[in-house]
């Protein structure tokens, strides 16, 4: 079953991809995103720009309304996914609990809705 391992980060969390803290960051990351391709359950997955790049889009009564920024505030952002294909969701639970972003955020566990193309 395929899975999105939704990754919160705060502030902070997004502060160290960019100062003195930036190795250790995307080394964590790394490392994580290498276990999952050698457990051979890795689908996917991304990194996200800072929430202040981001455009939020509604429709409210036909007319479109574009906002700079993420429309929520919050302490917590979304700052990037893995896509895995585990077993079932004890297993996927177990993957979400090794990513760095446990440690100083939280993570999302998902299930996927498969599209058919």
């Amino acid at each position: 079953m395929k899975y999105a391992v939704l990754v919160y980060e705060t502030a902070d969390d997004f502060a160290a991809r960019e100062d003195q803290r930036a190795k250790d960051y995307w080394d964590g990351h790394g490392a994580y995103a290498a276990a999952l391709q050698t457990a051979g359950v890795f689908s996917g997955g991304a990194g996200l720009k800072p929430p202040h790049a981001a455009t939020t889009v509604r429709v409210r009564g036909g007319a479109k309304q574009v906002l700079d920024g993420p429309f929520a505030d919050i302490k917590e952002q979304l700052g990037g996914f893995y896509l895995i294909d585990v077993e079932n969701l004890d297993a996927a639970l177990a993957w979400a609990e090794k990513c760095p972003g446990a440690a100083t955020g939280s993570i999302e566990v998902r299930p996927l809705i498969e599209m058919n193309q």
